[in-house]
């Protein structure tokens, strides 16, 4: 009779995966964490100092970067590492690792002088870019986007107004999706507008639920010339560097809502565990154990989804399914820590509904996932329409 072994990890995580993990971990503990409830009564932002340290100790564990290759100044993970990493982001709140220094996928496909003059720097922490895709008609719909570039004899025109553009108040430059007028035909282009082109203003910087440290605000893009330089992913290209943009920025969500509700869990099982009422204690009810217990259940099977569409984007699988998977993801993990985070609230009672508690901020931040980048309405006609199209099989089991 053979010894008996150790069961595998539940995550089936490799040792350098488990490395990169702990060490993302650690970073969140150590540096993240302890500045939430300064962040949260200064209404965001943080010192100077503080933001230096969240940057220095991000590049000094490499964890920066996401997937951007080695070569531009990234670390070159796979989605798998890149969800574990963002998993353990996704455990603080105030959106504190906004901080760390990254740059968005479409950047990655950009000439040598766009690569060297956008997407490093942004990766060294020395800047950032914004994505402006969004429009007061054009939401989830981005069919819909009415700003325009016209060609002229020094390059191009661009006219038009975006929404709810994140990190648009610090951004160095602009990443505007535009419909190209091309002989009599509109065609969907990326640019690269530098912040401080003429033509650009600030028509309204909102104020939003969340307390984070970079703002959403409207711009106006008036008669603003740019060369052909500018274009990215080439004339036309902009569909399809979005859909990959949409489709690695929902599985981060769904990473992110993973990690909140692990965080979640941890805090409100301990409270639950040493709180006593009525001479037990609380998690000995019931009303305290069964939410917990359905909350575990969501966050269980929302991560084991989230890796599972990692590990298809990183098999190669057909784009399109991976896109499909990945509105599933988001729609369910996004759906889910804002059920945790309602229930940990309240297990936590009067004390919960302060905002130096961790599951008051969760509360109002998570709120947002079921909106941006796709609604949680526009994610289930993705995930429909790929059962049509796909079948029903490729959709669960690849």
């Amino acid at each position: 009779m053979s010894a008996p072994q150790a069961p595998p990890a539940a995550d089936s995580l490799t040792p350098v995966q488990r490395e990169l993990q702990d060490r993302a971990r650690g970073f969140v503990d150590e540096i993240l964490i302890p500045l939430e409830e300064q962040a949260e009564r200064a209404g965001g932002g943080l010192p100077d100092a503080d933001v230096a340290l969240i940057r220095r100790e991000a590049l000094a564990r490499r964890l920066h970067g996401g997937l951007h290759s080695a070569e531009h100044g990234g670390n070159g993970w796979t989605h798998v590492e890149w969800f574990l990493v963002e998993e353990q982001f996704g455990r603080s709140t105030n959106a504190l690792s906004w901080y760390v220094p990254t740059a968005y996928n479409v950047l990655a496909h950009g000439s040598d002088e766009q690569i060297e003059r956008y997407l490093k720097p942004g990766l060294r922490g020395e800047t950032h870019d914004a994505y402006a895709v969004t429009e007061e008609l054009a939401g989830s719909d981005p069919s819909g986007i009415a700003t325009t570039a016209t060609k002229t004899d020094a390059g191009w025109r661009i006219d038009g107004e975006k929404w709810f553009v994140t990190y648009g108040d610090v951004a160095a430059v602009y990443i505007v999706m535009a419909n190209a007028r091309v002989d009599g035909a509109s065609l969907p282009t990326l640019f690269l507008i530098d912040r401080d082109t003429p033509g650009i203003s600030v028509v309204d910087d909102p104020p939003f639920t969340h307390n984070y440290p970079h703002g959403h605000p409207t711009l106006r893009f008036s008669g603003v010339e740019v060369g052909d330089e500018a274009i990215i992913g080439g004339l036309g290209g902009g569909d399809d560097l979005q859909r990959a943009w949409f489709a690695e920025e929902r599985l981060g969500i769904a990473a992110r809502c993973s990690g909140a509700m692990w965080r979640l869990l941890e805090e409100t099982t301990a409270w639950a565990i040493e709180r006593e009422q009525g001479g037990g204690r609380i998690i000995d009810h019931q009303g305290v154990s069964f939410p917990l217990a359905d909350s575990a259940a969501d966050a269980a099977a929302g991560r084991l989804l989230g890796l599972e569409v990692a590990r298809l984007a990183d098999s190669d699988a057909d784009v399109k399914l991976v896109h499909a998977k990945a509105s599933m993801a988001k729609l369910f993990c996004s759906e889910a820590a804002n059920r945790c985070a309602d229930r940990c609230l309240q297990i936590f009672g009067g004390r919960g509904y302060t905002r130096v508690n961790v599951a008051e901020r969760f509360w109002r931040e998570l709120r947002v996932d079921r909106i941006w980048e796709g609604t949680s309405e526009v994610q289930r006609i993705i995930i429909a329409r790929s059962l049509e199209r796909r079948g029903v099989e490729p959709v669960l089991h690849s």
